[in-house]
């Protein structure tokens, strides 16, 4: 018996785990490897070296981690996907060679020359501010942090940078990813990917630090600044103020009084809220800002005290970038319908108009998609056929996003010129 025939016939308690038997059913039936390939292959009619030369790791049997994982054509990677049922998929760069040959290639001979530009946004990266998880959890209130960083990357990705294929994946637990398509994006080098993440950096500065946030007067009317304010406006005081309730008590508040530059207004805040301290934060919030706003109204006044609210607002909701993952060509990042193996749940993409509305706890798990009775294939379908993937009724929506965004992306050009892109 195949290993596809027995794992039709796994039970509820496999069906509930993550385990190759159950990720080799999942490969097998429900992941989209037409689509998957089209993407990586830019929508060319044959395999190029835009997916032939594409690094792929896979980690499999409690850890095992195997880099340089290449292959000639969308048949041979969907027979390895089934047959080593990874655990976790990662996604390198094309390399001026198939990586599969790197041990065997002189040293400079072998390097990597495009990949996507990505970003990764991480919930943990937000604990400092977090009042209603912590580590690895999350719930609907504080993944609206995520809404907004979202919202505030896309725009200045496209209207600053012009990139147009940009797709969002949840990464299954507590996070987003953001894959730019735009070939203009994949050629660009490491000091250029260096530049764009650092114009997108702002906050700046570990959970002991007060004021992260430090703009320029020059740089205080930025487009991209005034553009980011304005997004963030619209949730602060439903996601920031009322959801997390940043100024409810006084340890709370003590951390935002400390990024104001002004002894004297810190003073007179804390001891004004110390006779309330049970008065909500959204109120708070308003005091600290008419007080602001009078001394900076003085003359001599500091520029910081006149851009406070600004920068606290920026502090508490811009995005917050891993960079490391965006400086380096040769940095992997986790595949797009790979299963999250903490959470069970698949790596699913999601639509830019969906933002608002994308509920990471309705994601379907690993087990859902196993018992979804949509998933079933004829038992005698070929394993190399690349439309087999009957999609799962759970996956259809989830599928159906990531087939349009792969529609939308142009024919490989191969080798068209590239198009500087300047900072």
């Amino acid at each position: 018996m195949t290993r596809e025939e027995t794992a039709m016939e796994l039970d509820d308690d496999e069906t509930n785990e993550v385990s190759p038997m159950t990720l080799g059913v999942y490969y097998r039936r429900a992941f989209p490897h037409s689509t998957y390939y089209k993407w990586l292959n830019y929508n060319a009619p044959a395999p190029t070296t835009e997916f032939t030369h594409r690094e792929f790791s896979f980690t499999i049997n409690d850890g095992v981690y195997l880099r340089y994982q290449s292959f000639k054509d969308p048949s041979e990677f969907q027979r390895e996907l089934v047959r080593l049922s990874p655990s976790k998929i990662d996604i390198g760069a094309i390399f001026t060679a198939a990586p599969k040959h790197a041990k065997s290639l002189q040293p400079g001979v072998f390097r990597p020359v495009a990949k996507e530009l990505v970003f990764d946004i991480d919930m943990t990266d937000y604990d400092e501010l977090r009042t209603c998880c912590q580590g690895g959890d999350i719930c609907p209130k504080c993944w609206k942090l995520m809404t907004i960083a979202m919202h505030v990357l896309d725009r200045a990705l496209r209207e600053d940078f012009g990139f147009s294929h940009l797709m969002w994946v949840y990464s299954g637990r507590r996070g987003v990813h953001c894959w730019v398509c735009d070939e203009r994006a994949r050629k660009l080098d490491d000091s250029a990917r260096k530049a764009v993440a650092g114009y997108l950096s702002i906050v700046r500065g570990g959970a002991e630090k007060g004021k992260k946030v430090s703009l320029s007067q020059r740089y205080s009317h930025h487009p991209h600044i005034v553009r980011s304010v304005e997004i963030i406006e619209g949730y602060f005081e439903e996601v920031l103020l009322e959801g997390q309730e940043i100024l409810l008590t006084r340890e709370r508040w003590t951390k935002v009084l400390a990024a104001l530059p002004d002894e004297e207004l810190r003073k007179q805040l804390d001891a004004q809220w110390s006779k309330r301290p049970d008065k909500p934060s959204a109120e708070k919030w308003s005091e600290m800002v008419d007080i602001v706003e009078k001394r900076a109204s003085k003359r001599g006044a500091k520029f910081a005290l006149s851009t406070f609210e600004r920068d606290m607002m920026l502090q508490f909701a811009y995005p917050r970038l891993d960079e490391n993952v965006s400086t380096h060509l040769n940095h992997l990042l986790k595949s797009p319908f790979c299963i999250h193996p903490k959470t069970g749940r698949v790596c699913t993409p999601i639509a830019r108009d969906q933002f608002d509305t994308f509920d990471p706890f309705a994601v379907p798990t690993l087990a859902q998609v196993l018992k979804d009775k949509g998933s079933e294939i004829a038992a005698d379908r070929a394993q190399d056929d690349l439309q087999g993937s009957q999609r799962a009724q759970l996956m259809a929506g989830y599928v159906d996003v990531f087939e349009k965004f792969v529609s939308s992306l142009p024919a490989n050009s191969n080798g068209a010129s590239n198009q500087s892109l300047e900072f």
